[in-house]
């Protein structure tokens, strides 16, 4: 019973460890450049500068300014700038409201990485002090979790990649309780500078960063289990 109890929490520890890595992932992909060089690459990608009628250092800094009002270091969306030729704030009310709500989404993800960290290293701990066998435990603990939510993010990227307008659109429909993410291309600037395959880009991005992020405890659990001798028991 004390194995099954260790085991229990040896599994629930891994998947908040990996929930904090795929958090983390999120912030690597979106904050790691702090040039935004991917920002830029994928603006002149899909020519964004010609459908504002902007330069690229405008567009970078309206940029800059966003991401920062996106992680709270900016208390007002709103920076004037020039664009379709005219000196104008580049974001406009419904800007406001819809990022309002992306940046609530993105410090409450925050917040809940930072908590799931605490958990994890009390759930650590806790079997420390009970005197679990770490070595035995966690490796396989690791790779079951890794098993369930690696194949569901496997899923969910299979579906992206086969029709990703859909699954975007189920998204937003999910973490948003209104329609304030609806934009019009004709009126609204925001969407003409983050178009549907700047996201595309960006969700491959945290992709990449997820999967090399979890190589590492994944070939120490495999290189442990090797070592440890042990005939896995059912508890």
């Amino acid at each position: 019973m004390k194995k099954k109890i260790e085991f229990l929490f040896s599994t629930i520890a891994m998947v908040l460890l990996i929930f904090v890595i795929l958090i983390t992932s999120f912030q690597m992909a979106i904050y790691g450049d702090t040039e935004y060089n991917f920002y830029k690459k994928q603006y002149e990608k899909y020519e964004v500068t010609k459908d504002l009628d902007m330069k690229i250092e405008d567009v970078m800094t309206v940029t800059r300014y966003m991401m920062d009002y996106l992680i709270g270091r900016e208390e007002t969306l709103s920076i004037e700038t020039t664009v379709e030729g005219k000196s104008q704030d580049f974001f406009n009310e419904q800007d406001r409201l819809h990022m309002k709500d992306v940046q609530d989404l993105f410090l409450g993800g925050l917040f809940l990485r930072n908590i799931a960290l605490i958990l994890l290293i009390g759930m650590i701990a806790a079997l420390i002090l009970f005197k679990a066998d770490l070595k035995y435990m966690l490796p396989r603990a690791f790779l079951l979790a890794f098993g369930v939510i690696g194949g569901l993010t496997v899923i969910i990227g299979i579906l992206f990649a086969t029709d990703f307008t859909k699954y975007f659109t189920i998204f937003h429909e999910m973490f948003f309780t209104n329609d304030l993410w609806v934009f019009d291309p004709e009126t609204d600037y925001m969407i003409r500078m983050l178009p549907e395959g700047f996201f595309y880009g960006i969700l491959g991005r945290i992709g990449r960063f997820f999967g090399f992020s979890l190589g590492l405890p994944l070939i120490i659990s495999i290189v442990m289990i090797r070592m440890n001798n042990k005939t896995y028991k059912t508890y």
